[in-house]
């Protein structure tokens, strides 16, 4: 790796110029060993820093930020009493300004010269990070090279978005302990940045010349543009063949989710996996604003899925981090149904594939943040289903839901596949039939098809999609009840 920033240069480097103001009083080092304070007192020298670990405030392309930021040339980074006392002092003061805050780690964890007192410490830094999601500010860790041990496991891993720069080594136990103890070398690349993000335990690389424009993204997607303006969802026919209606949505040419962001979006942060070391290609996780409205963005990636991706237990858990993630951000959830079914396999089965349509269900139906619920195109099974509970509904005019592809239902009743079309008539699986139950409460309208004129679609579709939201802000998130009662009929 190339040589690497010192901490206030990271600092300088992000924030602008002459924001910077730093919160950190000298550290308190009576009672301590006199061969300890002589180590410390080295440790200054070598980095013209009086502790491990900065924190403050500035702006970062205009927008207010809190800093911690951890310096590695002090004693490998690590964190001891005084350290910590300084990270949560920080982590507070972030949450009682109501600033969002980024973490730049770099350490090797807790400072073994001070033993069993500075690793509890780690209690006390996880829960200063803990309030301060729960105020529904935005926390960003960014893992430098290396990022390892106590750290790794308290505000490392407590961003709600998680970035590493290229090369980082991060992990729980550095190679060299586990050489210690073990007697054997760890196993290369594991703890490597890239191969964290491919995983799904971080939701990207993001070399450090580029984090300042990366964060400006972040701050700005969060960040509501006023009231939207009404919108027209164009007229629909009084009638539409059903089979018609589900051989559209079938189309290759048809826009997804993806397109829908490309054309109607702005400042998309796109997430990945769960943090938990599981990801998923056919789910698409972001936080996006759309005509202004932030929200996070749980969509059925269709494109994925024609590349062969399936919607397996896996994409499920990232929609769950997904409604989480909305509820303590405290900006609504926008999932897009549009799938060919939920996967089919052995591995789904052991993944707990009905668990977790389950419980994917109850946490949109409980959610706490506002939800808007899109049915784009086709809209197969459980796992089309889990992502329906909204506190408002909007449908392409084609879309449609069903237990099964009509295919099966026909296969299941007349023991073939020639009565698709018919089932799906029988079933009543269009989503303009579920508006005049009233469970979709509008559809957009494709004229004739949204394949054939994406670009006015999309443009439709956005605008329909920016004035709910912009209302979902306004009223706040809704209850369980009537989220489910309108099923009810």
């Amino acid at each position: 790796m190339a040589d690497r920033l010192t901490a206030p240069d990271l600092i300088d480097q992000l924030l602008d110029d002459g924001s910077w103001t730093s919160w950190d009083a000298a550290p308190d080092r009576g009672g301590l060993d006199p061969a300890y304070v002589a180590e410390l007192e080295r440790a200054e020298q070598k980095s013209g820093l009086d502790e491990s670990i900065l924190t403050g405030r500035g702006t970062l392309d205009g927008q207010p930020v809190a800093v911690i930021a951890g310096e590695f040339s002090f004693l490998a980074g690590s964190v001891g009493r005084a350290a910590s006392d300084r990270l949560v002092a920080g982590i507070e003061r972030a949450t009682a300004e109501g600033l969002p805050l980024v973490g730049l780690t770099c350490s090797g964890g807790t400072r073994m010269q001070e033993g069993t007192p500075a690793f509890v410490q780690m209690v006390r830094i996880g829960a200063a990070i803990a309030a301060h999601r729960a105020a529904g500010l935005a926390y960003v860790a960014y893992l430098r090279n290396p990022t390892t041990g106590g750290v790794m496991a308290t505000w490392g891993s407590l961003g709600q978005i998680t970035y590493a720069e290229p090369g980082a080594l991060a992990g729980f136990l550095g190679p060299r302990v586990y050489s210690a103890l073990y007697g054997e070398e760890f196993p290369p690349g594991v703890q490597v940045a890239e191969h964290l993000a491919e995983v799904g335990v971080i939701d990207g690389v993001v070399a450090p010349h580029d984090l300042r424009d990366r964060l400006a993204t972040v701050l700005r997607a969060l960040t509501r543009d006023g009231e939207a303006a009404p919108s027209d969802a164009g007229t629909v026919p009084a009638t539409l063949d059903t089979w018609d209606a589900v051989t559209r949505t079938r189309r290759a040419e048809r826009p997804g989710v993806r397109d829908l962001l490309a054309a109607q979006a702005t400042d998309v942060v796109e997430l990945s996996g769960t943090q938990a070391g599981e990801s998923a290609s056919a789910l698409l996780l972001a936080i996006a604003r759309i005509g202004g409205q932030p929200c996070v963005v749980v969509g059925q990636d269709r494109a994925a899925e024609a590349e062969g991706h399936k919607l397996g237990p896996a994409a499920l858990r990232v929609a769950r981090r997904g409604f989480a993630l909305a509820a303590e951000l405290r900006i609504p959830v926008l999932t897009v149904i549009d799938t060919r079914g939920g996967e089919l396999s052995a591995a789904a089965e052991e993944g707990a594939m009905a668990g977790e349509i389950a419980r994917c269900l109850g946490d949109l139906v409980t959610c706490g943040a506002p939800t808007l619920g899109l049915m784009l195109g086709e809209g197969n099974g459980g796992a089309a289903l889990a992502f329906l509970p909204a506190d408002r509904i909007v449908a392409a005019q084609h879309a449609w839901l069903s237990p099964l592809p009509p295919e099966g239902a026909s296969a299941i009743v007349h023991r073939d596949t020639d009565h698709a079309a018919e089932m799906a008539e029988a079933q009543q699986v269009l989503a303009v039939g579920l508006a005049g139950r009233g469970v979709v409460d509008r559809v957009v309208a494709e004229v004739p098809d949204a394949a054939d004129e994406s670009p006015a679609f999309l443009a439709r579709l956005g605008g329909v999609l920016a004035e709910e939201l912009s209302r979902l802000h306004a009223a706040g998130a809704g209850t369980a009840s009537a989220r489910s009662q309108r099923y009810a009929f």
